[in-house]
């Protein structure tokens, strides 16, 4: 491959565009490579971590608003930041989308209307005029989610008789029961349990009268749409819609016999993990509502308590001249991980400083303390990796699976060190292996479908059950470290992998957008144990050609979690792009015209300082609901296509008529 002596400096401007097929394919892709490796190391913080901006919709910006009005540090010129951002995002028909190029979403635009109502903007005004009416034209207040309805009964801006039940009682449950608070996902849990304690106190964060929302509903004598009862008179909704019924007349009622100990314990399980952590679950909303409740329990905003998570909370902001944007939490271990995999595939040597000084960073990161996936683990010894600084009550799956591959290749100082980090780290992996023979995020069979139907799952994420990318990302991990496809624990993922196969070839993405995202992961996986010769790949493999542009490039729009007919249609993107390239090296020949021309695209879209540009969305928090744009994205994983593409075509003897001339990356043993 091209020299890398230049790496981690700055390199020259390229040269003019020429022509593509005037250009020797060889020699692009190498300089491709080259400019994209270059850059990424660029990006890299002195202290070993990558960390890209994660950026989501205004729903956080919106509820920054609130939240700093609720606590009394409103300042004018915050607010007007904050402001600034929400409003130039207003689509033309007066609405907010949840992400670029989406149609007005109501629980979005909702918000905005009533942070921009705070900050000061009257409703008379033509922007709020054109969302109150859009508002009313997607079903008016009564038809958004409970988390929207919650924040507004909880500043006195509609009746609680709008929100659905969250007893603090929940937390008395026991973990045998069929309805648990473990038997919701880890991200449900650090929501809802403040949520319970604000439930029950229910204090006085009254807001100016000006708050109020009336105007919202479309229609105000049906305010409580939402708890419609369901046609099917026997159904998991009608059933959950009674419970809340009987819990809205139990609230009523002035004696409360476990109401005391509920919060004593709910405010202890709060407290126990807003420790070894950057913020209760590290997380925008629990951590919101965590600081809410110990307001709400009687810890002001000075207190050493609160004043630490409304410190944490702050870092979420990305402040610039005219505006404020929030991020929903931050990313550095899965930022590293996947820079230094692709950094890894383009030749960078094992023992590189830039490699190096990732890993122990890295190995830094490992939690070996207790965690919530241990309700269900009880056997299994810590070893895994969370998403973000600390989080050390959540370490998950895939990020440990991507964060093992990349220290894999590493060559350490302290061999025995990292060893012994890759072998806690393969064990605790092999635990979290559910009964379907899938692997989930954060929890092991935490798959309770039936809890989806309570009132407050309206966030369409309320369970953690095994995916097909998180399971193809361990599988991956696994055959790289040598297990061969006849191990148990990959036949059980394999017949998984089976089940969760659409019947035209793809798989869905439940973490990255969408069917291109899994289907890429999954053929990925599969090719380290060698299994994509076999029937179920190829019409994986297929799919992907039948739904790649004529100019080689992949895009899916996040339209496809709701709209299935849109499956693998979009605006193209580097990254998606990359992920289909990364598909077909698994399943088919390197000379495959889809191939080359995948790989023509993404050369030729490079920035010349070997960056990618994109403007869409291609990360997913809760599908239908929450999408996030990881930035190091559009970089990461071009890099690591490329290079592999150039790998295996080095090494198949297929050149394609290609004439690449094998060299190493020869870099500096420091910038």
């Amino acid at each position: 491959m091209a020299s890398f002596a230049r790496l981690g400096e700055e390199l020259p401007v390229a040269p003019a565009p020429v022509p593509w097929k005037e250009q020797n394919f060889a020699s692009r892709l190498e300089l491709a490579i080259e400019r994209g490796a270059s850059h990424l190391v660029s990006l890299q913080d002195a202290r070993g971590f990558w960390q890209g901006e994660l950026e989501a919709d205004t729903t956080l910006e919106s509820d920054y608003i609130y939240y700093l009005f609720v606590l009394g540090k409103a300042a004018p010129e915050r607010i007007a930041k904050l402001a600034n951002y929400v409003r130039a995002r207003q689509l033309p028909d007066g609405g907010w989308s949840i992400y670029p190029g989406g149609p007005s979403e109501l629980n979005a635009t909702c918000k905005a209307y009533f942070a921009l109502k705070l900050a000061g903007d009257s409703p008379d005004s033509s922007h709020l005029t054109r969302a109150r009416e859009i508002i009313h034209r997607l079903g008016g207040l009564e038809l958004t989610n409970s988390y929207v309805r919650f924040y507004l009964a909880l500043v006195g801006a509609v009746g609680w008789e709008l929100v659905p039940s969250i007893p603090p009682e929940l937390m008395l449950l026991p973990n045998w029961f069929y309805i648990n608070i473990y038997e919701m996902s880890s991200w449900t849990r650090g929501i809802v349990i403040p949520m319970g304690i604000l439930s029950a106190v229910r204090p006085d964060f009254r807001l100016p009268a000006h708050a109020r929302v009336d105007e919202l509903f479309k229609d105000p004598n049906h305010k409580t749409a939402a708890f419609d009862w369901s046609d099917q008179l026997i159904s998991w909704k009608n059933f959950f819609l009674a419970v809340d019924r009987g819990l809205k007349l139990y609230e009523k009622f002035p004696w409360k016999p476990l109401r005391a100990r509920a919060l004593r314990e709910s405010k202890q399980w709060m407290m126990e993990h807003m420790e070894r952590t950057e913020g209760l679950a590290a997380i925008y909303p629990a951590m919101m509502n965590s600081i809410f409740a110990l307001i709400a329990l009687g810890h002001g905003p000075e207190d050493p308590v609160t004043w630490r998570e409304i410190k944490e909370f702050a870092n979420f902001e990305i402040e610039e001249e005219e505006t404020i944007r929030l991020q929903p939490c931050v990313s550095p271990v899965w930022d590293t991980c996947i820079a230094m995999v692709a950094l890894e595939e383009a030749g960078v040597p094992p023992d590189h400083p830039s490699l190096v000084k990732s890993a122990e960073w890295m190995l830094s990161k490992q939690v070996l303390g207790p965690g919530d996936w241990q309700i269900k683990n009880k056997d299994a010894e810590p070893g895994g990796w969370a998403f973000e600084f600390r989080n050390d009550y959540y370490p998950d799956v895939d990020d440990t699976a991507f964060v093992l591959m990349a220290l894999q290749r590493v060559k350490f100082p302290d061999s025995a060190r990292m060893e012994g980090a890759i072998r806690r780290g393969l064990q605790w992996l092999l635990s979290m292996q559910n009964s379907d023979g899938g692997w989930a995020a954060f929890d092991r069979d935490n798959d309770h479908k039936f809890l989806c139907n309570i009132p407050f799952a309206d966030h369409n994420a309320m369970i953690d059950p095994s995916t097909a990318d998180v399971t193809a990302r361990v599988v991956e991990c696994l055959g790289r470290f040598g297990w061969p496809a006849e191990h148990p624990a990959i036949q059980r993922a394999v017949k998984f992998l089976l089940k969760d196969q659409d019947r035209d070839g793809a798989w869905f993405g439940r973490w990255g957008v969408n069917f291109v995202y899994g289907t890429s992961g999954v053929l990925r996986a599969l090719e380290t144990v060698g299994m994509t010769a076999q029937g179920f790949c190829q019409r994986a493999v297929g799919w992907l050609r039948q739904v790649q542009k004529p100019d080689g490039s992949f895009g899916e729009s996040l339209r496809s979690y709701d709209e299935l007919n849109t499956k693998g249609q979009g605006p193209s993107t580097p990254s998606q792009t990359a992920w289909g390239l990364i598909g077909l090296l698994a399943g088919a020949e390197t000379s495959d015209p889809a191939i080359t021309k995948a790989v023509s695209y993404l050369t030729t879209q490079q920035n010349s300082d070997g960056s990618w540009s994109e403007d869409d969305f291609t990360g997913t928090g809760f599908p239908g609901v929450f999408y996030l744009k990881y930035h190091l994205y559009r970089n990461s994983f071009p890099v690591y296509a490329l290079a592999r593409y150039y790998n295996q075509a080095l090494n198949s003897g297929e050149y394609c008529a290609i004439k690449f001339q094998p060299s190493e990356f020869r870099l500096r043993s420091g910038f």
